[in-house]
This record gives C-alpha cells, structure tokens and sequence, in this order.
C-alpha cells in the first residue's frame, strides 16, 4: 500500500506541466474511449449483476449498479462536460498589495492526492476520475466490491487513454487492497494522501470519520425533507411530492419524509394519498396523519431512516415553525424543501434550517452535480468546511499565497 501511495504521490507532479488545454484534449479522448469501450463494459458490468441477483442485492443498489449503452454514453457526456468547464486551477482569486509593497496574490491549486470510497455505482469511478484530472488531482478509488469488475473496466479505459498520452497510469488508480484491512491503511496514510472522501451507508462514514488520519469531506446520508406550507398551490406541491420521492428512490436526493402544515392537512393528505398510491409507494405517518388517511405508524426510527426506496414518512406539523424543528432534529445537512406562494414563510425556512441545499417550489432531486451545472460531481458534501453541497471540480482545489517582494525586510 505505502508503495502504491508513493507511486500515485509521485505521479501527481506530473500535473505541473500539463496545461489546461492538454488535459481537456485527454479527457475529450476519455470520453471517446468509454464509448468504443461500450460493449466491454456492459459485459463487465453483467457480471457484478448476476452477483447482487445472486447475493440479493436491494432493486435499489442493482438500479444504481446497472450500465447499459445509454448509462455509458452518459458517462461520456459527463466527461465532456467536465472537459468544457473552466480550468479550476491558476486562477488568481484575490490579490492585494500591503503597506510594506508586498504584492500577495491568492491562488488556486490542486488539494494533490484524493482518495474516494464509494458504493455501487460504476459511474462514480469516471466521473471522479475525470474531476479529478481535471483539476490537476491524483485519484486513488475504492469502489463497492459488488461492481467490482464494473469498475476495473472503466479505470482500464481510462489508464488506457493516460498511457497512450504517455502520463503515468497512477493518476487515475483503483486502491490494490480494497479489503477492510486496506481501507483502514488508505485513510491513516496522511503522508501520501492529501484528502479522503467518503460516499456511502452511515456505517461506511462513522467509520472513516472515526478513524481516519487523512483530512475527511464527508458524503452523509441523504434524510431529505418536504415541507407543504398552508399557502401552497397544491397542484404544484403533490407534483413536486411525487417526483422528490418516487422518480428514483434509491438516491441520496430522494425526499424520505414530507411534512404537511396542520392547516391543510385534511383537505391536502387524501389528494397525496391517491398520487402516492397510484406510484406504488409504502405510505407511513404520524398519529396525527393516522387521523385522517390510513397509513402504518411512522416511528421516531422511521423518521430517522434513509429508505433509499419507495417508502414514505408523513409528518404534520404546526407551520414553518414545526417543519423547522422537525427537520433539526432529524434532518442531516443535505437537502431541504418548502413549497409555499408565501415569501415570508420560504424566508422563514431558508434561515432557519441548516442544510448543504434549501429548496422553494423544486423538488429535491436537484441536489445533483450535473444539474447544478458541474458537469458531475464527487459526491454530495454535507461537510461545513471547505465544502458544502454538489462538489465539483472548485472543491477539489485549495489555494496558497504567492508574494512578490523587492528586498522587503521585517
């Protein structure tokens, strides 16, 4: 492992002498290469299915496990797009002269090497390779052992391309040991790794948080929430409603409890009940929802869990107020909505909530790189420091002062 780090360290200087426009063409070519690659991959890819049908993975985890031509062409879009974006790294962010006639200019910089450890979605591994190479970092990849040969395909294509481009295959790299035991070395090896970004189950996180050396930007779960305020246009809130949690469950982004305003919860809760019946989602609620529709009792553990499936927790709440407080004791960080025709009442939830993403009148499911116009994302930060949210190619770089003197003394 120390070697394999030393390596992939080593690689990473490489970067100081490949211009913005070389590593544009690079990617451009990785793009291509994921396309002629196509049936490779979704051979590879059929291999990691027929395991999770066989280990019973979740309909979930094997939806955001599965390639097919149109996912792969996605992916190679998403490359392009990433390739089109402004060069994140050079770019003088501030700059000032002081009394003493030091000119300081602030900088943007690569963060140097990045460890990731991710689940299940082969994607995942060419998106951040190519933010990562876009923005001058080394990466080193850990991805789920059920798309395992999902993943070693896709960085194959990719080493490809940076071998035929004669740069060391290192800056694009899948951990060699991604046992337990590997993990546990990878995240304490502060020397040659720069940052670890974890993206996964809550027990993936606590562990790396607990036990990590190395700077973490952690990727938590995603307890989203919908709040449908008194002065709603109802139309729109259960359309909203619908698309934050049944478009595609088994995202972090996914809505996992909707939160109605007491004031019009009887008129409001039956019209929900039929559009959430009608897409098949298990409907659970509080005492107070159990009053006026027939769902199963939603716990405190309930409200508490992210299903990353079609379920749905009801909760009706007194206001802005309540959803408030609803949301600060079970939220964490990542996304939040209110859909409301009242600007005082969307005001009132946008400050008083702390999460990574607040929403008036959208569904939740935006908290997304791609759609936040990043081209991808390494995943979704519900860190405060350094990153918060989408994390593109800007949260992959950190910066350093350059000061020009002129036989200044002090």
């Amino acid at each position: 492992m120390e070697k394999f780090l030393a390596e992939a360290k080593a690689a990473s200087r490489v970067f100081n002498e490949l211009s913005g426009k070389e590593k544009n063409r690079i990617l451009a070519e990785m793009a291509e290469a994921l396309r002629a690659n196509t049936m490779n991959l979704i051979e590879a890819n059929a291999l990691d299915m027929a395991a999770g049908e066989k280990s019973n993975l979740s309909s979930a985890l094997m939806d955001r496990l599965f390639l097919d031509e149109a996912r792969i062409e996605s992916m190679a879009k998403a490359v392009e797009e990433i390739a089109a974006l402004k060069d994140p790294v050079g770019r003088v962010l501030d700059g000032w002269v002081t009394e003493d006639g030091l000119k300081i200019e602030k900088v943007s910089i690569p963060i140097g090497v990045i460890g990731i450890i991710y689940e299940s979605r082969p994607n995942v591994t060419s998106d951040t390779a190519a933010l990562c190479f876009k923005s001058s970092n080394v990466c080193i990849l850990k991805g789920g052992k059920e798309a395992e040969n999902s993943n070693k395909a896709i960085a194959s294509v990719l080493q490809a391309v940076l071998e035929k481009n004669n740069l060391p295959r290192e800056l694009v790299s899948l951990i060699p040991d991604s046992s337990r035991e590997g993990v546990a070395k990878l995240i304490k090896m502060d020397k040659y790794v720069d940052l670890i970004i974890p993206r996964g189950g809550e027990g993936l996180i606590r562990y790396v948080s607990q036990n990590a050396t190395v700077s973490v930007v952690k990727h938590d779960k995603g307890q989203c929430h919908t709040y449908i305020d008194k002065d709603a246009d109802m139309d729109k809130a259960i359309k909203i409603a619908i698309n934050a949690k049944v478009q595609r469950p088994g995202v972090c982004n996914a809505m996992e409890t909707l939160l109605v305003d007491k004031a019009v919860a009887k008129e409001t809760l039956p019209k929900l009940k039929e559009a959430f019946d009608a897409a098949g989602t298990e409907l659970k609620g509080c005492s107070a929802t159990q009053e006026i529709i027939t769902v199963a009792n939603a716990s405190d553990e309930d409200f508490d869990t992210e299903y990353l499936a079609n379920i749905l927790n009801i909760k009706v709440v007194d206001g802005v107020a309540g959803a408030v407080e609803h949301i600060t004791r079970f939220g964490s960080g990542h996304s939040e909505a209110i859909i409301t025709e009242n600007i005082t009442s969307a005001e009132k939830f946008l400050n008083g909530i702390d999460a990574a993403a607040l929403y008036v009148n959208a569904s939740t499911r935006f908290t997304d790189g791609g759609a936040f116009g990043f081209g991808a994302e390494v995943g979704i930060s519900t860190n405060k420091l350094h990153a918060r949210g989408p994390m593109g190619i800007e949260g992959l770089t950190t910066y350093k002062y350059k000061i020009y003197g002129n036989g200044q003394i002090r």
